[in-house]
């Protein structure tokens, strides 16, 4: 089993809970070293079953393993944890296909985070009714937190801008290391930092590349290596063979708003008030929401969004294979029908396929807004993502 995700969200928690008793960690230097001398050499000296963590620093071990998994294939052998989604090694996804199961792990949602058993994807798609008083009443500390377990446990915004530094540093040093086809890490910054400017817009490469001074190939290379090392999101647009008229080019997301706020140096309530990023922070937040509620659905769904070539927009469309759920994000305290008028159209366009349509705001009530062509309208508060329970802080 192959547990990835970025760091410091707790693959290492999580594999140490399934009792293994042997545990190695490629962060120790010593052991690094020995593993990158003799790959297959370290893999038959540990006892097994084993935690190897880390395990991307050194790519080799991966055809090591094979070979011990092809020789044994009695399962939980090897639980190995990494930074990285296998598809950032391209020949070692394919020498590990079928002898190794992946779990995604990402940083805490909001249901986690206080609590709660809640999955705001099954919900929406089940029928059942959100409750009319939200008891979530300040999302704003958990946008400018993320989802990082440990950031969770700190109190003061100085103390938490120093952990996002520290973070950002210790993942230049070792993850973008380990990838090894960083040439200029200078560029590469400007290009982490250019995308939090963009998060929740449209990846416009041209753009991108001419502001960061990156050839086309560099550009595509580092955007595979945030997307692998779990830094960012890209969300496709929605797509039906019908229209001619729909945006094909996908939107770029940080996948924690902690670090997008970091970087955006947004580190209270009024600043986040005042910046003219905060909707895009709001979106951001309900993607990463999204994902990680994707991961652990009943029925996981193709995310998306809506655009056409005239300006009409939606922010996520959730496809179960059997309807559609339709969201718009708004950072207001308030919603008016005209926050429904995108929703209504696609309804229009596309008959029978819509379970509902609603949109997320930073209000505290649910609130019905009538019917388009029989689909109810719902303006929904974004704490009810968790479910409605009680928010510390």
């Amino acid at each position: 089993m192959l547990i990835t995700g970025a760091r410091q969200v707790g693959k290492s928690t999580l594999a140490l809970q399934l009792g293994i008793e042997h545990y190695v960690t490629l962060d120790d230097i010593a052991t690094y070293q020995s593993a990158k001398a003799d790959p297959k050499g370290f893999v038959l000296s540990l006892p097994k079953p084993v935690v190897i963590d880390e395990v991307q620093r050194v790519p080799e071990l991966f055809v090591a393993i094979k070979e011990q998994i092809d020789l044994d294939r009695t399962p939980g052998r090897f639980v190995l944890t990494g930074s990285s989604s296998l598809q950032g090694f391209r020949d070692i996804s394919d020498s590990l296909a079928g002898r190794i199961g992946i779990v995604d792990l990402y940083a805490f949602n909001l249901s986690e985070i206080i609590g709660q058993r809640f999955n705001f994807i099954d919900h929406v798609f089940s029928g059942a009714a959100f409750p009319a008083v939200a008891q979530v009443t300040d999302i704003v500390p958990h946008l400018l937190k993320g989802g990082f377990p440990e950031v969770q446990t700190i109190a003061h915004a100085k103390t938490r801008m120093l952990w996002f530094s520290s973070y950002i540093r210790t993942y230049i040093e070792r993850d973008l290391h380990d990838m090894g086809n960083i040439r200029n890490l200078d560029s590469f910054m400007r290009l982490y930092l250019s995308l939090a400017l963009r998060s929740a817009n449209l990846l416009n490469k041209a753009d991108l590349a001419r502001d960061c001074q990156l050839d086309n190939k560099t550009l595509d290379s580092y955007l595979g290596i945030l997307k692998h090392t779990y830094q960012i999101a890209l969300l496709k647009p929605w797509f039906n063979h019908a229209a001619k008229r729909l945006m094909k080019m996908p939107k770029v997301f940080m996948l924690d708003s902690g670090i997008l706020c970091h970087l955006l140096k947004l580190s209270s309530a009024e600043d986040l008030q005042q910046s003219s990023q905060r909707g895009a922070v709001y979106e951001t937040f309900v993607l990463s929401e999204l994902v990680k509620a994707n991961t652990y659905a009943a029925q996981p769904v193709d995310l998306s969004f809506y655009r056409t070539s005239d300006g009409k927009e939606i922010d996520f469309v959730l496809d179960n294979g059997k309807g559609l759920v339709l969201l718009e994000v708004k950072a207001a305290h308030s919603v008016t029908p005209a926050d429904f008028r995108h929703i209504s159209y696609f309804i229009g366009e596309n008959p029978g396929r819509v379970v509902q349509g609603m949109v997320l705001y930073g209000g505290e009530r649910v609130l019905p807004f009538g019917e388009s062509d029989g689909v109810k309208l719902w303006a929904v508060p974004l704490g009810m993502m968790a479910g409605g329970g009680k928010m510390a802080g």
